[in-house]
């Protein structure tokens, strides 16, 4: 597993929507000490953000698209990754209407495997990435079991979100381990309940995870990179991704 810890872009979303704040945004990423770093959330041309990335030394792992774009215009996709030296592209949401029934389910998965084979002929990956709702069961089966036994194993791998997982009622190491080696990237997200019984997302070793029992999961799953994420900050997003990388820190990553 890489032990650079990854920045997921998504957590400061609001901070890199022009130029101009992707560069200064960077520099702060930069310099909170992230390598890696997950392209998502911002409207910017790959073209545009490539000379700005390389300004910072940092290098994309994963980038996330909506699953109409992989369906509509997926050369675009295979352009965008390659000028951002990335092999791993994501899904990164299931709308309502393609997980109603059952076989509106089958006719995304479908969608998927048609995508990740040209995305494979390119050199590249197709991701998954998880929420809680594909852990609702439709004639007793559970939404992602059907989307890991009903895809191909060696085109279609998963974005893990550890956050998601408990919420959806799973086990985040229990099930790292389950998907071995198509746990391909994992999202970091810690959970902590506050005193009216909420639950929210917080900064890496502020909530209720075992992050030592995750960190070992992703080893034996062969998990290639991790990425800090927090859709919802209670301070300065950069704040958060900085506490939660010097939290990381203290368990062997850099």
């Amino acid at each position: 597993m890489d032990k650079r810890i990854g920045a997921q872009l998504y957590t400061v979303c609001k901070s890199i929507q022009t130029l101009e704040d992707f560069d200064e945004s960077l520099r702060k990423i930069k310099e909170i000490g992230y390598q890696i770093v997950q392209i998502s959330g911002t409207p910017l041309a790959a073209a545009d953000m490539k000379p700005l990335l390389d300004k910072y030394g940092l290098e994309v792992v994963v980038t996330h698209r909506d699953y109409e774009d992989f369906l509509k215009n997926p050369e675009e996709i295979i352009e965008y990754n390659k000028l951002l030296g990335c092999q791993f592209c994501g899904i990164s949401y299931m709308e309502k209407n393609y997980r109603e029934s059952s076989e509106s389910v089958s006719k995304f998965i479908a969608g998927i495997n048609q995508a990740s084979e040209k995305l494979r002929q390119a050199g590249l990956y197709l991701g998954y990435h998880n929420h809680a709702f594909e852990f609702a069961k439709q004639d007793g089966t559970f939404i992602m079991d059907r989307i890991i036994e009903e895809t191909d194993p060696e085109n279609v791998k998963f974005i893990v979100d550890t956050y998601w997982l408990q919420v959806g009622g799973m086990n985040p190491a229990g099930y790292i381990r389950k998907l071995g080696e198509r746990a391909m990237a994992i999202h970091f997200k810690d959970l902590k309940m506050n005193i009216d019984n909420k639950f929210e997302m917080a900064e890496i070793g502020e909530g209720n995870f075992d992050w030592d029992e995750i960190i070992k999961a992703c080893g034996e799953a062969g998990t290639k990179w991790a990425l800090v994420e927090q859709d919802v900050c209670q301070r300065d997003p950069f704040e958060s991704l900085k506490m939660s990388y010097d939290y990381l820190r203290t368990k062997g990553f850099c």
